[in-house]
Formats: C-alpha cells, sequence, structure tokens
C-alpha cells in the first residue's frame, strides 16, 4: 500500500479525494490542526515534525495553503517535500485570485458565484476566508495570502520541487501537481489526466515541468 497524506482533511471523506486514489493501492493519513475532525495526526501546516522524513508517497492538500502569511508558504512547502519518498508528488489547491479580482472588477464581491457543500461562495468568501464559518467561531477558515498560477507554480520550485503543472479551473481555483524528482512534461500531462475530476473542468493548462527541470 502507498501512504497519501491528506493534509487539512477536514471530517473523514474519500469523496474529497480524486479517483486516482481510489483504485485500492492507497492508504489514506488524515493530517489537521482541528481536533474534532478525528485526524490520524494533529498538527499544523507550519510544524510536521510529527511526520517523518520520506515516508508518504503522495500529499493532497486542498485549499489550506492560502490559510497562512505570505512569508510562511515557503516552510510549509519545504515541509511537504521533506516527507515525500524522493519518487512523490504532492497535489495542492488554492483559490486563483487573478480570476477573483476579475470578477471583483466586475463589482461580483458579494454576490454568489457558485455554490459548494458549505453554500453559496463569493469573492469575498476566496479572498478573506469563508465568511459563515469565521462568523461562527472557526477562524482556522481565515485567508492571510493569494495565488496566481505564476506565483503558485514559483513558490513549488523555490521550496525545492523538481517541476509543476497548474491548472485553472471554472469555480476560481487553481491545482498543482507538483514532483520531487525532475518529470518530464508527458509525465504532468499523464498525471493531470489520471487525477481527474480534479482538473476536468479546466479553462487553462500552464506546465512548468520542462522551466522547472531547467532551473535544479
Amino acid at each position: 500500500m502507498k501512504t497519501l497524506l491528506h493534509v487539512g482533511c477536514g471530517p473523514a471523506n474519500m469523496a474529497n479525494l480524486p479517483s486516482f486514489f481510489h483504485d485500492g493501492q492507497w492508504e489514506e493519513l488524515r493530517y489537521d490542526i482541528d481536533e474534532s475532525v478525528s485526524p490520524d495526526i494533529v498538527g499544523t501546516l507550519q510544524d510536521m515534525s510529527l511526520i517523518d522524513d520520506g515516508s508518504v508517497d503522495a500529499i493532497f492538500s486542498s485549499h489550506n495553503i492560502e490559510h497562512v502569511w505570505a512569508f510562511e508558504v515557503n516552510g510549509v512547502l519545504s515541509e511537504f517535500l521533506r516527507v515525500l519518498k524522493p519518487e512523490g508528488f504532492a497535489i495542492v489547491l488554492c483559490p486563483d485570485i487573478m480570476s477573483v479580482a476579475q470578477a471583483v472588477t466586475q463589482g461580483a464581491l458579494t454576490n454568489p458565484l457558485y455554490h459548494s457543500p458549505a453554500g453559496q461562495i463569493s469573492a469575498i468568501d476566496i479572498i478573506y476566508g469563508h465568511q459563515k464559518a469565521i462568523e461562527h467561531g472557526n477562524h482556522f477558515m481565515a485567508h492571510k495570502t493569494a495565488f496566481t498560477a505564476e506565483t503558485l507554480a514559483e513558490a513549488l520550485l523555490t521550496a525545492g520541487f523538481s517541476g509543476a503543472s497548474i491548472t485553472r479551473d471554472k469555480i476560481f481555483g487553481l491545482h498543482s501537481i507538483a514532483s520531487k524528482e525532475k518529470w518530464d512534461t508527458a509525465t504532468f500531462t499523464s498525471m493531470a489526466k489520471q487525477l481527474k475530476p480534479i482538473a476536468e473542468h479546466s479553462l487553462e493548462n500552464i506546465d512548468f515541468g520542462c522551466y522547472a527541470n531547467a532551473m535544479v
């Protein structure tokens, strides 16, 4: 069995994971700051010292990285890299601030942009964190930084990942795949296809694999 570290896992629900991890070959290791969701390991993004070096095959982190300050991002991604096996990879999802900003310029700051399991989501929720959750005391939901496709790729490469492929979707999100070892463009493309439905609504694919490999 391969180990998938599900960072910021929330309540147990395998449906939250890409279908790629539903083939019976993966064991989910749930990691969260919130004890109430009963994770396997309680910890923060900034300090993952309870997880051994090179001990997991993949990381899935959905909408967590925007919850730390900008100056902490490199440390978080470096922790991801540390706990991955040499052949491991990380999938990092976060809001696409560029598409959100475009919506705001059209006057859609508080208008619903799409519906999620948490309810209607507006631009102000994407920029600052889900307002209803914060109102009800879940201050972990506050957003402290933001990314474009280019700055997310840059952050992954700066942290030490050898390559990254970024996909923008129709609901104001970025989906990244980052490899610890060098992958060629064909491998990134193949992985993106296998990880559907994460990227099935992609509008634009920006492949940084060759660029990253040239930098290391």
